[in-house]
């Protein structure tokens, strides 16, 4: 057995806690997009001002590949850690100034302009954090713990979603009503900058990745490592294919998860105490569910751990959704949060294992942080499609919403088909 070195350990933890506060920001904003909506876009159509919110949300997503080139090239070029200490400044302050907002109350047609103005900055920042952090940690770890690990690793945005979660249920629960327009949403944003502090602690102490250090000493890093990648067949089959199936992934989560909140409040009678509730054990469950998968994945592969989740979701999605929407009770509820959670999330467990294991160190971080956060490119609209589809809907609103996520489904299958296996790649090389 092999066990893990202190710098090891060290660097699993700052990777994993920043792409905790990412999750943490993103579902802040999830969790009070229908407050927001009226503070920000206050219109007498309740579904236009959702839409335009949810925009809003999208920039932050569709931001988030440039991040990731951006970053992703500064990491291959000058190191991972060095790329993961700026990006955790970043999006930690972003995410603490949208708690300093000024509503459109205050100034007007400022207020959303200022919003999306900061969802563009906290994009960006964003999109850097996951492709260092993968990269460093898989290029660290021993071999046969990658599985195991890259789930640990991807897990942490759920963990990020479980405090975001328990936050909002606090903050509900503290503030009435009236409190919590006026401030408490503004509290709940400025404790992201706790987790960030940390973070970057840790990070300040951890070592870079020697698998870097060793091409740096040969001199073969690359000064423009996408353009490299794409400028031959082989490397351009590996883009396009892996962002395929990083699309599908991103789809079905932001159609499942990502919309949920929302769901639960517009479209169900469930309370503001309820949906923290709920979100807080559909998290948990993706959260387990992906450290499970990634951990098979080691057994079994990449490809065929993440074919089994997503054949579970074309089949199950429809019903579970159906079973959420119709549900008379908590306990109905949480039992359909948890089978539905855990066929459509739970995929990206051997995702930062597999991006790593499909390119080279030299361009690894360029192409992992732009794969990854490409696949919102149109995955990230799912949920403006959700409402735009289920606006005028009834009861077709269960059936609808679970197509979308078999829609997504559908794009990993064909993304795991047309992508190899990578379990026993050697990516020292």
């Amino acid at each position: 057995m092999t066990f893990l070195t202190k710098q090891q350990k060290s660097i699993i933890f700052g990777s994993w806690l920043g792409w905790s506060l990412d999750g943490y920001d993103l579902v802040l904003m999830l969790l009070v997009i229908p407050l927001i909506s009226t503070l920000f876009f206050p219109t007498e159509d309740s579904t236009f001002s959702l839409l335009a919110t949810f925009a809003a949300y999208i920039i932050t997503l569709i931001m988030r590949p440039f991040g990731g080139a951006f970053f992703g090239n500064f990491g291959d070029r000058y190191g991972r850690k060095k790329a993961m200490i700026i990006t955790i400044m970043g999006f930690s302050v972003a995410t603490f100034a949208t708690g300093l907002l000024p509503t459109w109350q205050m100034v007007g047609f400022m207020a959303p302009i200022l919003l999306i103005g900061l969802r563009f900055i906290q994009g960006f920042f964003a999109g850097g954090e996951w492709g260092s952090g993968a990269v460093i940690t898989m290029e660290t770890v021993p071999k046969e713990k990658r599985g195991l690990l890259s789930g640990f690793l991807q897990s942490g945005f759920n963990f990020g979603f479980v405090i975001a979660s328990a936050v909002f249920f606090i903050a509900v629960s503290i503030f009435s009503e009236e409190q919590f327009v006026e401030i408490g949403w503004r509290v709940m944003f400025f404790t992201g900058i706790i987790p960030g502090l940390v973070a970057l602690f840790v990070r300040f102490r951890m070592n870079e990745s020697e698998i870097w250090l060793e091409k740096q000493k040969q001199k073969k890093t690359e000064k423009s490592p996408l353009k490299k990648l794409l400028s031959t067949k082989e490397g351009q089959k590996r883009f396009f294919f892996s962002l395929i199936l990083m699309t599908g992934l991103m789809y079905a989560y932001y159609t499942s998860i990502g919309f949920y909140p929302t769901f639960l409040q517009n479209y169900t009678d469930v309370e503001k105490s309820e949906v923290s509730m709920l979100m807080v054990i559909g998290t948990t469950t993706s959260l387990f569910g992906q450290i499970f998968t990634g951990y098979i994945s080691q057994k079994i592969g990449r490809k065929k751990t993440i074919v089994v989740f997503a054949t579970a979701a074309m089949i199950i999605a429809i019903p579970a959704v159906y079973g959420l929407y119709n549900a008379e009770d908590t306990y109905e509820r949480i039992a359909y949060t948890v089978i539905l959670i855990i066929v459509a999330t739970t995929g990206f467990g051997p995702i930062p294992a597999f991006l790593s294991e499909r390119f080279p160190t030299e361009v690894r971080n360029s192409a992992s942080g732009f794969i990854y956060n490409g696949g919102l490119i149109f995955g990230s609209w799912a949920p403006l499609i959700a409402v735009t589809m289920l606006s005028n809907a009834t009861e077709l609103i269960p059936i609808l919403l679970g197509a979308n996520i078999i829609v997504g489904s559908m794009i990993i299958l064909i993304g795991a088909k047309i992508n190899p296996e990578t379990r026993d790649v050697d990516i020292s090389r």
